[in-house]
């Protein structure tokens, strides 16, 4: 069997003396893609910041490709492989676009043409500043510079909050380019189930700081019975 790109083991974390994630154990394979699902405030945000390194494992471990990462700073995760893109997306505001692609790139697969493969909207806007780009746009580009330091997985946390449809359509097509056609891995933190649940594998459902459900995506997403009890969503009703 194969060695799982990423796992947790067991894993404890949060922020002083307060546990948010208790007992998570996950694997993730070469490429897959997982949708990480819950209520508001559950700890689907503190996983990806436990696995980036900003919130600190008390018990258990965190494994990239076989290598225990428990320890490393979250610079050295960085450089290990692991591709973070935040909430607030962190862009430089008074550099280009093609500037902000270029500042912290990594040779590898992902260029600027690659880019620009995956995002013609960046492309089109690629002299633009940062502060001149519209949220969806600041969005891509955010996904698009951590793709230039070519990481081994992609964290998404919420990438489609607060977007317009148009734009969220066109960011769905670019995360499945990326995902379908590249290989690339992914964890994505969606509070759009439906969305989250197209655009993954598989996908786990955070209760309480644990896993509370596990499932294929498109088996989760016909679970009507599911969804609502842990997501409080009513589909496939009218």
């Amino acid at each position: 069997m194969a060695e799982p790109l990423l796992e947790f083991i067991d894993v404890r974390s949060g922020y002083g003396e307060a546990v948010v994630l208790d007992g998570v154990s996950l694997q993730l394979p070469a490429n897959g893609t997982l949708a990480l699902l819950g209520r508001n405030g559950v700890g689907k945000t503190t996983l990806l910041l436990t696995a980036m390194g900003f919130v600190t494992v008390s018990r258990g471990a965190i494994r990239l490709a076989g290598e225990d990462i428990s320890k490393l700073a979250p610079h050295k995760r960085s450089h290990s492989g692991l591709g973070w893109v935040p909430q607030e997306r962190d862009i430089f505001p008074s550099l280009s676009v093609e500037e902000n692609l270029t500042v912290a790139a990594r040779p590898g697969r992902w260029d600027v043409e690659a880019i620009y493969g995956v995002f013609p909207r960046l492309k089109e806007r690629r002299t633009n500043m940062g502060n001149q780009l519209s949220g969806g746009e600041q969005q891509m580009l955010a996904i698009a510079r951590t793709l230039m330091t070519n990481p081994k997985l992609l964290l998404l946390d919420e990438p489609f909050e607060g977007l317009a449809p148009i734009i969220i359509e066109e960011l769905t097509l670019a995360v499945r380019k990326m995902t379908e056609d590249e290989g690339i891995a992914m964890i994505l933190v969606e509070q759009h189930a439906p969305v989250a649940l197209a655009l993954t594998t598989n996908a786990i459902i955070i209760e309480r700081g644990r896993i509370a459900h596990s499932a294929p995506s498109a088996e989760l997403l016909q679970d009507h019975d599911a969804l609502d009890r842990y997501l409080g969503l009513k589909l496939g009703e009218g």
